[in-house]
C-alpha cells in the first residue's frame, strides 16, 4: 500500500544510541511519538524516552518510581506463575499491570528541523507523584496565546490518564495535576480558543460498551474540562478498526479544523489519517479519510520495538507544509513532509 508521506531521508532522525541514560543502572531501550513546536527560531522535540535494565537470562526486570521519587527496580523470575509476560510493553504480575519500561521527556532541538541535538544545562521533565509512578508518556504541546499546554499519558497502578503541565519559558513549569482521569490518553489542546472556550481532543477507553473513540471536550481555562462529545469511532474492517487516537493540536484551515489522528487494526498496526472539524462547532466532523495517509512500509517502521507502526503526537506547519514528527516500531523518530491541501483533497466529505 502506498501513500502520501514524503519521508526524510535521513531517518530515523534520532534512535536509542544518540541519547544518554538518566541513570547509569538503566538503559534507552526506546525513543518514541515526539511532541514538537518552535522556540527562540528553533524546531523544538520533546522526545518520549522509555528506559529500563539490562536483562540477565531467566529473570524479568521493570522499573517504576517509588514514594521517594527514586526508580526502583522488581525483580520477578520467569517461571513465577503469577507472572504473565507475553507482551514486549506490558507485563502482569500478582494480577497488577507493570510496563516494562520506564518513560520520560526529553528537550531536543533542531536549527533546520532534521538534525537535533539535546542542548546543555536542558532538564529532562520526568513523572512526579504517585500518578505518575510508572512514567509519563507521548506530550502533545500546543501554544495558547503566550503560554505552552503539555498534555500528556501519566501512567500508575492507579490507570492511565492525562497530566496536564505549563510553561513560558521552558524553564520553569507549572503541574495542573491529572485533567482528565482514567482510562484517557492522546489529549491534545486546539491552539485557539473558540468562542472563549478552550477545546480538546481526548480518548477515554471501554473494553465492553464503546470502544478506543476520538471525543472532544471544552474547558473554560485549560485545566477543568467538560461537555464531552464522541466525534470519531473506529470503522469495522478498515485501517482504524480497533482503536483511534488524536495526533498533535488540530491545524486550522479555511476549510476546517484539519485533525492528523492515528488508527490501529486488531493486529495491532498503526497508521496515520487525517479528519476535518467545523471551523465555529469542532463537534462536527466534515470529512474523514478512508485510506490511510501514512502507513509502515519503511524497515524502521516495520522492525523495532515494537514493528508495524507509524505514530504522531508533534508537527510543525509552514503555510501548505505540514511536517510530521513520528514514532516509528516504537523504536525509532522520524520525520515526513506533507501538503496540507494533498490531505485535504484525499478526505471523503
Amino acid at each position: 500500500m502506498s501513500d502520501i508521506a514524503r519521508r526524510f531521508p535521513e531517518n530515523p532522525l534520532l534512535m536509542p544510541k544518540d541519547l544518554h541514560a538518566s541513570s547509569n543502572e538503566l538503559q534507552i531501550i526506546s525513543l518514541l511519538n515526539p511532541g514538537a513546536f518552535i522556540f527562540e527560531n528553533k524546531v523544538w522535540l520533546l522526545v518520549r524516552v522509555a528506559e529500563s535494565i539490562t536483562q540477565k537470562e531467566g529473570v524479568i526486570f521493570f522499573p517504576v518510581i517509588n514514594a521517594l521519587g527514586k526508580v526502583e527496580i522488581i525483580e520477578v523470575p520467569l517461571n513465577d506463575p503469577d507472572l504473565i509476560a507475553n507482551d514486549a510493553r506490558v507485563i502482569k504480575y500478582k494480577g497488577l499491570d507493570y510496563l516494562t519500561t520506564l518513560s520520560h521527556l526529553r528537550l531536543v532541538c533542531s536549527d533546520d528541523g532534521v538534525h537535533f541535538y539535546e542542548p546543555e544545562n536542558t532538564l529532562p521533565i520526568m513523572g512526579n507523584g504517585i500518578l505518575e509512578q510508572f512514567g509519563i508518556e507521548d506530550c502533545r504541546v500546543s501554544k495558547v496565546n503566550d503560554t505552552y499546554y503539555l498534555t500528556y499519558t501519566a501512567v500508575s497502578d492507579n490507570g492511565v490518564g492525562v497530566g496536564l503541565r505549563t510553561t513560558k519559558d521552558w524553564k520553569n513549569f507549572e503541574s495542573k495535576g491529572m485533567i482528565l482521569s482514567p482510562h484517557n490518553k492522546d489529549c491534545a489542546i486546539f491552539e485557539e480558543t473558540i468562542n472563549g472556550k478552550f477545546y480538546a481532543l481526548h480518548r477515554p477507553s471501554s473494553p465492553e460498551i464503546g470502544g478506543n473513540f476520538i471525543w472532544l471536550a471544552e474547558s473554560p481555562d485549560g485545566v477543568h474540562w467538560g461537555n464531552h462529545k464522541c466525534i470519531i469511532k473506529t470503522r469495522q474492517d478498515l485501517w482504524d478498526s480497533a482503536r483511534v487516537g488524536a495526533g498533535a493540536a488540530p491545524i486550522r484551515t479555511e476549510e476546517g479544523w484539519l485533525e492528523i489522528y492515528h488508527g490501529a487494526n486488531a493486529a495491532h498496526q498503526y497508521c496515520l489519517g487525517a479528519f476535518l472539524m467545523d471551523l465555529e462547532d469542532p463537534s462536527k466532523v466534515i470529512a474523514r479519510s478512508t485510506e490511510p495517509i501514512m502507513v509502515p512500509m519503511e524497515n524502521y517502521e516495520l522492525s523495532g520495538f515494537f514493528g508495524y507502526v507509524v505514530f504522531t503526537n508533534g508537527h510543525v506547519v509552514e503555510g501548505d507544509k505540514l511536517t510530521v514528527y513520528y514514532g516509528a516500531a516504537d523504536e525509532f523518530v522520524c520525520g515526513a513532509h506533507f501538503s496540507i491541501k494533498e490531505i485535504l483533497s484525499t478526505l471523503k466529505y
